[in-house]
């Protein structure tokens, strides 16, 4: 293993962070508010980062195993130095809990230990819901984008932090795939930034919100969410934006290129989009009752249904509050997540699609062992070894989930309660159900509960290879 290149890359990483603190700070003077936090944080990274990348490593070559391990490595690294803040400024003086609230905001989980919010520094609120945005594409696509690195390093790399089940440049060069990925984030948001100041939601709210909405995250400035604003028209904007967040980056790419057949026949953007309309329809109707209008039921449904699927996690209404079918119906899509290649989380679309395929091709092979059955997407035909990935990604997921209830059972909280906790953190939802419902939060839980969740948070974003492999015996093993 290149210890050395893996060491220079975390302090690469390490300077970044610090760079990107300097955007809160001056929120805070802006404000009035101390930036001491973050200054000393700042200082506390520069001085252990910058003797490390004075003297380049001769020996830059990573391979898939050390690109794993500098992706949770640097999630972890980020989320401990991101703690800091809350830390020092008092926000937060526990620092478990501010790990947690850290790591929360860099997965764009959006869960909270939080039961007062709209009392904290600016600076601080801003710090927050930045670690959406910093998060929602990647810390490394973000290194990738502004250092030059060569196309095998920057692969393996973009492989073990981007979600989904592949990972494919959309132009040779590995840079000018971030860049454009980049390029297209920062445009999507500086055009939902616009239209929410539009709908006449004041400037700072529009900028944390836009931050939060982009990253898929949901960490509101508001004790009551995107609901305390009362403003129906943000409501939409917002909504709509998730669901755009929720879309394969590609995508956009196909259609700056004029590639419109390509769009046209992504199977995933299809299923995706159809889920959404059928779940919004559903929880319409079977909520009416709840809503003095039509109208008003059919916005809080499209928003509810369009922050779980895109596990973004705002809330505009207490659907825990809800029929058994709506919250089943939302706990669904929670599951499923959005795309792959988004910003959002969960299973994703396309893992499901080869899933169910695959399973209707092992029906069919069992009732005609003879016959010859190939798993499609978008009319090619899928690798036996992306059908194999599947698979075990899908068998692990539910066997993690299946531990961390367990685990955080011991807590006493009930079924539903320990249930939702796990599958919103492990999807980076955020708000779940019972206690962690969108009227609750993560705070009764206990450090030990904290800590696991915190894990399964990274674990979530990182789609569990890279943890995995981090904190596996072998990995470390010689030879």
């Amino acid at each position: 293993m290149n210890y050395r290149m893996l060491i220079y890359l975390l302090g690469i990483i390490t300077i970044i962070e610090a760079a990107l603190m300097a955007f809160p700070a001056l929120v805070a003077l802006i404000y009035g508010e101390s930036a001491a936090p973050f200054l000393i944080t700042m200082a506390i990274m520069l001085l252990l980062s910058l003797p490390i990348v004075i003297f380049k490593p001769q020996n830059k070559r990573i391979y898939a195993k050390e690109g794993f391990i500098t992706a949770a490595a640097s999630w972890l690294l980020l989320s401990c130095f991101g703690a800091l803040p809350f830390v020092l400024s008092g926000a937060i003086p526990n620092y478990i809990d501010a790990l947690f609230e850290t790591v929360s905001g860099f997965t764009t989980t959006g869960a909270s230990i939080l039961t007062e919010i709209e009392s904290l520094p600016r600076g601080i609120l801003f710090w927050r819901s930045f670690t959406h945005w910093v998060g929602g594409m990647g810390v490394l696509v973000f290194m990738l984008a502004i250092l030059p690195a060569d196309n095998g390093r920057a692969m393996h790399l973009l492989r073990a932090e981007v979600p989904g089940p592949t990972k494919d440049k959309i132009v040779p060069k590995m840079r000018q795939t971030a860049l454009i990925l980049y390029g297209i984030y920062m445009a999507l948001t500086i055009a939902l930034f616009i239209a929410l100041l539009c709908t006449k939601m004041p400037l700072y709210d529009s900028l944390v919100n836009a931050f939060a909405t982009a990253g898929t995250g949901g960490f509101s400035v508001k004790n009551a969410s995107i609901g305390a604003y009362q403003n129906p028209a943000a409501e939409w904007v917002i909504a709509s934006f998730m669901l755009l967040f929720g879309v394969n980056f590609n995508i956009y790419f196909l259609l700056l290129i004029k590639r419109f057949g390509d769009v046209l026949k992504n199977e995933e953007l299809r299923v995706y989009l159809v889920l959404c309309a059928i779940a919004t329809a559903l929880v319409t109707f079977n909520t009416l009752s709840y809503f003095p209008t039509v109208g008003d039921t059919v916005r809080s449904a499209f928003f509810q249904v369009t922050t779980l699927l895109s596990t973004a996690g705002f809330a505009t209404a207490n659907y825990d509050l809800w029929p058994s079918f709506s919250k089943t119906i939302l706990l669904l899509v929670m599951v499923i997540g959005s795309c792959a290649g988004s910003t959002a989380g969960g299973l994703k679309i396309s893992r499901v699609i080869i899933a169910v395929k695959n399973m209707f091709r092992s029906v069919k092979k069992t009732i005609r062992p003879r016959s010859v059955n190939v798993v499609r997407m978008d009319g090619e035909p899928v690798p036996d070894a992306t059908l194999h990935a599947t698979a075990s990604y899908i068998s692990i997921y539910f066997a993690l989930i299946v531990v961390v209830t367990l685990l955080i059972s011991l807590d006493g909280f009930s079924i539903e309660t320990n249930l939702a906790a796990t599958l919103a953190t492990i999807n980076n939802v955020g708000p779940g159900l019972g206690a962690v419902g969108p009227a609750g939060n993560y705070a009764a839980f206990s450090p030990l509960s904290k800590i696991v969740l915190t894990l399964t948070m990274l674990i979530g974003r990182l789609e569990i290879m890279p943890m995995l492999i981090l904190f596996s015996p072998a990995t470390w093993r010689k030879g």
